[in-house]
């Protein structure tokens, strides 16, 4: 090791430990120093220990590390412990910190410096938002642990375990892909509600509405239709907030289309842009002039999504719908599945754009599976037209059918396009 890189590594190993002693010179700004065990000069220096140990042990002999290790561990937990004794605070996270620094320097100075550096960063982080972590587990109900437990128990238990393989003949019913999708949109239900948790759901009409258009748009637009109803939510906004969901809807099938079905891509996403573009100017219309007028009005959205019954039934609806896309290509070829989309489209256009993804990573073409996958989402398009007109006042079902009419006629018109599709 030359002596520019033996430098160049100390300098990290300093840099680490003097990273971390901001954060915690900064936390214990108004305690004297002799009545603290650590602050930015101590940090800054075991971080610098941890590394010339680390070379140590590499140019020495390894024992000469160990060495240092020990004494540095040991006279560490000491004062801490006696930091403890006399502060009466049980936290370790002090001294767990201090000993990653020293690790981290080491690393830094005979591996990985830019793992090293990026670990540092992450402990910084970890430390220096104690008080948000804190509030935050504190706000957590049970049913959200449990959901966040169910969904690590499906990815990390359960889906190891699944076969990945088909278990017919036709190989349409493949267990651990399956469940894979199940698990993304699972997770996506997730972080959809803690957004709109955190967000506020009865005061925050619009993010509330993109917010659960994560989950579900078609949801979204029937509790605005009912709440306009029940004149809980005034029809203009509420027409612009089922708008936004719509936004929503097509920027998160052109995702789902980007990641499981990159081959229909460039055929879908010009359509998509355009219905997603009109979508928001008639969204943008709608609450510019019910904002103008005073009438935006809170509205909450989303319950939390992930209840066992709930996740089990999109399960059996996700595997129902993907099995039965590969047995109408497998016997009818692509004009099966552009009926199998318009009938599926009105019950769940994510799963159909998740079973077309399947079936283009089995040798589908790009446009016939972009083609199904836009036919779904336009016939979602018009169910929700429906569900406005029929669960909605009039004020808010006739600005929501218009957005949502010129939108899937921008689609439309753009797919016909020469090369649009």
């Amino acid at each position: 090791m030359e002596s520019l890189e033996l430098f160049q590594r100390l300098g990290v190993a300093l840099a680490i430990g003097f990273l971390t002693g901001i954060e915690r010179g900064w936390k214990k700004r108004y305690v004297e120093d002799e009545q603290r065990v650590a602050g930015l000069r101590t940090y800054t220096l075991i971080g610098l220990l941890g590394g010339v140990a680390g070379l140590l042990g590499t140019i020495v002999d390894p024992l000469a590390f160990a060495a240092l290790a020990l004494i540095f561990g040991a006279g560490w937990i000491a004062f801490k412990l006696r930091e403890t004794w006399i502060d009466g605070d049980l936290s370790i996270t002090g001294a767990v910190a201090g000993i990653l620094v020293f690790a981290l320097g080491a690393l830094a100075a005979v591996g990985d410096m830019a793992l090293a550096a990026a670990a540092a960063v992450v402990v910084v982080i970890v430390l220096a938002f104690k008080d948000v972590t804190h509030g935050w587990v504190k706000g957590l109900t049970f049913e959200e642990i449990r959901s966040a437990l169910f969904i690590l128990a499906a990815t990390l238990i359960a889906l190891p375990l699944l076969p990945d393989r088909a278990l017919d003949s036709f190989g349409a019913f493949n267990p651990r892909e399956l469940w894979l999708l199940t698990i993304v949109i699972a997770g996506a239900s997730f972080v959809g509600y803690l957004a709109l948790r955190t967000l506020g759901g009865t005061e925050g009409l619009y993010a509330g509405s993109v917010v659960g258009a994560l989950v579900s748009s078609t949801a979204v637009t029937l509790d605005l239709a009912r709440r306009t109803k029940a004149q809980e939510a005034g029809a203009e906004p509420a027409a612009g907030a089922a708008l936004l969901a719509n936004l929503v809807m097509f920027v998160r099938v052109g995702v789902l289309i980007a990641i499981f079905a990159p081959g229909a891509l460039a055929s879908s996403v010009p359509a998509l842009l355009a219905a997603a573009l009109v979508s928001a100017i008639a969204a943008a219309m709608l609450i510019w002039k019910a904002g103008r007028e005073g009438r935006t009005v809170g509205v909450s959205v989303l319950g939390s999504p992930l209840d066992l019954r709930a996740v089990l039934r999109f399960a059996l609806i996700l595997s129902v719908i993907t099995v039965a896309a590969r047995l109408i290509m497998h016997f009818y070829a692509q004009a099966g599945l552009i009926v199998f989309a318009a009938a599926a489209g009105a019950v769940d256009v994510d799963a159909v754009a998740l079973a077309v993804g399947g079936l283009v990573r089995s040798g589908l073409g790009g446009a016939a599976a972009a083609q199904a996958i836009l036919i779904a989402a336009a016939v979602d398009t018009v169910s929700k037209g429906v569900i406005a007109v029929v669960v909605g006042t009039r004020p808010f079902s006739t600005p929501y059918a218009l957005g949502s009419l010129a939108a899937l006629a921008a689609g439309v018109a753009i797919f016909a396009l020469p090369g649009g599709g």
